[in-house]
């Protein structure tokens, strides 16, 4: 028989009893981009029993310079994140049961998607979908993984694994400001894959019943500083989203429709209340005549718009790539959805 995993059983901390507790384990990555492709690929190889991993975005060439799950030809054939990462993780290990979903995680679904799952790695790229992430998986008591990366500089914390420990939103007042985004300044694959294996290694100590000191660890992989901060001494008594009696505000759903800007991108992201289904199909042939370098698959219907490209998904969410102007991408979808 081929031992897949002697190696890392072969690793005392973990051993056969730590791997049996990985083999069990079931995991939501939250976002498919360069963090959670990334984490997703090492969870995987590791044996967890179960993965699940949403994103709401396709590919794009900017991606593959740090996004290294994918290839050229997932760009070509303009395939969402989620779905290109379940193709290519069932190859890498077919002992683990994989599930990707092409979805945005709003207050609407957030707890159905998490429910079920023993904890959460986060590879978002905005802090609003990080702080909803923190209240549904304190709601649920899952243990939460942040990362983020920007630049050369990575932070990592791990949510809900000590007792005493703050939350996210705790912690606002003490990390990086947000307007240090890859967009702005840019970001290198080797930050992204340190970042990861932080959180992951975290979760495999935490899976597999290792003691658990959680701290804010940060790291500037170009200019070589680091640090470590035990932060309980941040816990707030009055926090909305961990104290004795939680309100969990970033749950709660608003009834318009919701604009993001996305990390990275000159894009904009326009979200209708209930992700609502679309049949793309008839979509697709009522702007045949309209529209330029029109795509159509079973995920999104892709098309070129007043020299904007425009991607609308089957749960309403529409891109409109060329602008970072909220208002502007408004009008582009009203001139073409009425």
């Amino acid at each position: 028989m081929i031992k897949k995993y002697s190696r890392q059983e072969l690793f005392s901390p973990i051993g056969l009893t730590g791997q049996q507790r990985i083999r069990d384990a079931k995991v939501f990555v939250l976002g498919a981009g360069a963090l959670g492709s990334s984490g997703a690929e090492m969870l995987v190889r590791a044996g967890v029993g179960e993965l699940t991993i949403v994103d709401r975005d396709i590919l794009e060439w900017t991606n593959l310079h740090r996004q290294q799950l994918y290839s050229e030809q997932d760009v070509v054939d303009q395939l969402p994140k989620a779905i290109a990462a379940e193709k290519r993780l069932r190859a890498i290990n077919s002992d683990v049961k994989i599930r990707g979903i092409v979805a945005d995680v709003t207050p609407e679904n957030v707890l159905e998607l998490f429910e079920g799952h023993q904890f959460v790695l986060d590879g978002t790229d905005n802090i609003e979908t990080r702080l909803l992430a923190n209240d549904a998986a304190l709601q649920l008591h899952i243990p939460f993984f942040m990362g983020a990366c920007v630049g050369s500089y990575g932070l990592t914390f791990p949510i809900g694994v000590a007792e005493g420990q703050p939350c996210l939103h705790c912690l606002l007042e003490v990390l990086p400001p947000q307007s240090l985004t890859c967009d702005t300044v840019g970001v290198i694959s080797p930050i992204v894959v340190t970042t990861a294996a932080r959180q992951v290694a975290e979760l495999l100590k935490h899976i597999t019943g290792a003691e658990m000191q959680p701290r804010l660890e940060s790291v500037d992989l170009w200019s070589g500083e680091r640090a470590a901060i035990d932060v309980h001494s941040m816990k707030k008594s009055s926090c909305p989203s961990c104290s004795e009696k939680p309100t969990y505000p970033f749950l709660s759903a608003s009834e318009v429709v919701r604009t993001a800007v996305l990390c990275g991108r000159d894009t904009v992201q326009l979200t209708w209340p209930k992700n609502r289904q679309v049949e793309l199909a008839p979509f697709a042939d009522s702007i045949r005549g309209t529209v330029t370098n029109l795509v159509h698959n079973p995920y999104l219907v892709s098309c070129e718009y007043h020299d904007h490209r425009l991607v609308l998904f089957r749960d309403g969410r529409m891109l409109v790539h060329g602008t970072k102007d909220v208002s502007q991408a408004r009008k582009i979808v009203a001139g073409l959805l009425g």
